[in-house]
């Protein structure tokens, strides 16, 4: 950590507006007007030096825009590059920060209907601007991508999908294995719906509490992943879940919908394997207390991707789900080193 948790940043921080048309349309509501906090290294613009580009997905509830901001006893993203650089174990490097929240909570960083297109935001609009202003090596062998939770699932989606955009990707304890994630969960979801009158009334529900449940929150998490997942053009906001709203039976064609976007089950497709050996550098990690089970599911994908002779770091920490930024100290390092060699 630092030696003082306001000790300033030897590069800076500039914030850039996206005026997005990949998110036109979404059925949220929300704003296609984006920021972007982009971290700039000492003397970026007195020198005609390129830098790799690192992009920063956050996990639930997140905003890229958080991860420049003071904490307490901790570092923020650029301040652990910065003390990573001064240790010698990386060279300096640009980092986007997009923010990316949504109404219903946070972000899986693929195309939605629901949600909007965010994967194309990301990669047709963003990384683009980012080598617009900024003096970024570009080529998909300059830029990696990572995050934790959803931002794990963001990181390693889209070396799954786009490995044509990127050069290496670190998933922290990423959503995969959706089997043991999410199955248990459906019955305590529906009772709660249920109390609300369903999926609409509860999202009104959330816009007018002043204080969300463990429950509250819970649900709204579900939601979202419905509305990434297998959203319906014909529902309120794009939502719907794979079980039934009385009796929490589950519907095999919705589910099989929510599989297909489960890391566990893409690596199965050719085109899949074919983007994930593009890569240069694949770095995967969970904690083995996990509270969502997602080490079963880091287990499994690494066992495929060992079958598959795709080339990939897989550990595993002793450690829950929560405050494991931490973890970023091998992954940083490890980015920058695939990018570079």
């Amino acid at each position: 950590m630092p030696k003082h948790a306001f000790e300033s940043l030897n590069g800076e921080i500039k914030i850039i507006t996206i005026e997005s048309d990949a998110l036109q349309g979404n059925m949220l509501g929300d704003p296609t007007s984006r920021q972007v906090a982009v971290y700039l290294p000492e003397n970026w613009n007195k020198n005609d030096k390129e830098y790799p580009l690192f992009v920063d997905l956050v996990g639930f509830t997140g905003s890229g825009l958080a991860h420049i901001n003071w904490k307490p006893f901790a570092e923020s993203v650029p301040q652990r590059v910065e003390r990573l650089i001064s240790e010698g174990k990386m060279g300096e490097v640009i980092i986007a920060l997009p923010d990316c929240f949504t109404t219903l909570g946070g972000n899986q960083y693929i195309n939605s209907i629901a949600v909007g297109n965010w994967a194309d935001f990301l990669i047709e609009e963003m990384i683009p601007e980012i080598e617009k202003q900024f003096p970024v090596k570009k080529g998909k062998n300059n830029r990696g991508v990572f995050g934790k939770s959803s931002g794990g699932y963001g990181a390693i989606v889209h070396g799954m999908l786009y490995g044509n955009h990127w050069g290496a990707l670190a998933c922290h304890s990423g959503d995969m294995g959706f089997d043991s994630l999410f199955l248990g969960d459906f019955p305590k979801s529906v009772t709660h719906l249920e109390k609300h009158g369903g999926i609409q009334n509860f999202l009104e529900h959330i816009k007018k509490v002043k204080k969300m449940s463990g429950e509250d929150f819970h649900v709204l998490m579900m939601t979202a992943m419905g509305a990434f997942y297998d959203p319906d053009p014909n529902a309120p906001m794009g939502i719907r879940l794979p079980v039934d709203l009385r009796t929490c039976a589950l519907d095999e064609e919705r589910w099989g919908a929510w599989l297909k976007h489960d890391p566990v089950f893409m690596v199965d497709r050719m085109d899949v394997q074919e983007s994930l050996k593009s890569l240069k550098g694949i770095f995967i990690d969970c904690g083995f207390r996990d509270q969502y089970n997602l080490h079963f599911g880091a287990r499994q994908l690494s066992d495929k991707l060992s079958k598959l002779g795709i080339s990939h770091i897989h550990e595993e920490f002793d450690d829950n789900h929560s405050s494991i930024d931490y973890r970023m100290d091998i992954s940083f390092p490890f980015m920058y080193n695939a990018l570079t060699k």
